[in-house]
């Protein structure tokens, strides 16, 4: 092989001469030009080999060389354009690419440390549930929940003063004649409880922290009687003793780091993972402590010798009013009247036995009397 002024490669401190076959291996782009010359003569020259100045080593210098035939005509070597335009392609293709989230050490080191604090602070609050026995994450504090408490009742009070009813209301003195015989049951009669009834078509009934209890006239004729109404403030009553709205606040905070993990990780917009969050965490949270309500104010209705069959009728009649869905079930923060029927048609022994240890008979003997005595005229 002819051995030609070829383009020189620093190594280490070695300055290397590649042969003719060599760079043609190595320089595709430069096959037809010198393919396209006539043969050299035995008698052909080339120029002393000078290393050129030393640069990066990384870097080839590529260096034209010039060869004279024996007949005066000049031949010039130097790679081709093919080469030259894939050599910037394939330095950006090996360039190195910083390394994927998951595979950063400093990022699983942070997550690793963040995950076991967070898992110290959950389980350091976690509280039980009365009468469930429930475990549950709550870091909201009793003056917390107070102050929450007296920021909702001024909201709900500047929405519904008005249209509140007066304590001598007969609405009013029926609500809180059954509210009053649940409150006895449940232990925290020590507790500012007040009862209100608003002037309004709605279907509803909620309860404040701090035991303010709102019942909508627009759900009294489906309550029907005492022991319908008793389902429907059992219920709300529950959701007081179980501390539901702390621990909903609780879960909120979670929510809210979870949404910015998510955001993090998978990149898919704030809106998408608020919905995922809402459509997969929190809404079947809320409906399994609607069902927990429901479970706890079925025993206080009972432990209140009201009857526990009547929590059935009601559901069946607000199954009835609000014509729901199944599809709405899994868009709703509460279980459907369909599955609510069910699940308490599977307490209803236990609650029939919480009953008959009451001594309801005798307890029902003195509200009959106390109902046959004369009203006073206003």
């Amino acid at each position: 092989m002819l051995p030609l002024y070829v383009p020189a490669l620093h190594q280490g401190n070695t300055c290397l001469v590649m042969s003719c076959r060599s760079f043609l291996l190595r320089f595709p782009g430069s096959t037809r030009t010198f393919a396209r010359q006539p043969q050299l003569s035995p008698a052909f020259r080339t120029s002393p080999f000078t290393c050129p100045p030393k640069r990066n080593v990384q870097n080839i210098q590529l260096r034209a060389f010039t060869a004279t035939h024996s007949r005066g005509q000049r031949i010039i070597i130097q790679p081709g354009p093919e080469w030259r335009g894939r050599r910037d392609q394939e330095y950006e293709y090996f360039k190195q690419q910083p390394p994927p989230f998951w595979q950063n050490k400093t990022f699983l080191m942070w997550t690793a440390a963040g995950g076991g604090l967070f898992g110290a602070y959950y389980v350091s609050h976690l509280e039980t549930v009365p009468i469930t026995g429930r475990k549950r994450f709550i870091d909201v504090t009793p003056q917390q929940e107070k102050m929450m408490a007296k920021q909702a009742f001024q909201q709900v009070m500047a929405q519904y003063g008005p249209k509140i009813l007066p304590s001598w209301h007969p609405y009013s003195l029926f609500v809180r004649r059954v509210a009053e015989r649940l409150i006895k049951v449940t232990g925290m009669s020590n507790l500012h409880w007040e009862v209100y009834v608003i002037e309004d078509p709605q279907k509803n009934a909620f309860v404040l922290p701090g035991g303010k209890i709102f019942v909508f006239t627009g759900l009294i004729p489906i309550v029907e009687d005492e022991n319908g109404m008793a389902a429907v403030l059992g219920h709300e009553i529950a959701h007081q003793i179980a501390r539901h709205s702390a621990e909903k606040l609780s879960w909120a905070k979670i929510l809210i780091v979870a949404q910015l993990l998510m955001a993090y990780i998978f990149d898919p917009g704030m809106l998408f993972s608020r919905l995922f969050l809402e459509l997969g965490i929190l809404m079947p949270f809320s409906r399994k402590m609607e069902s927990e309500a429901d479970y706890i104010g079925l025993r206080l209705m009972a432990q209140a010798c009201y009857d526990p069959v009547a929590a059935v009728g009601l559901w069946e009649r607000m199954k009835e009013a609000q014509r729901s869905s199944k599809l709405l079930e899994y868009v709703s923060t509460h279980p459907s009247p369909e599955k609510r029927i069910q699940k308490i048609t599977e307490w209803l022994p236990e609650a029939e036995m919480i009953r008959e240890e009451s001594d309801c008979e005798h307890t029902a003997s003195i509200m009959d009397s106390f109902r046959h005595l004369p009203r006073p005229i206003w």
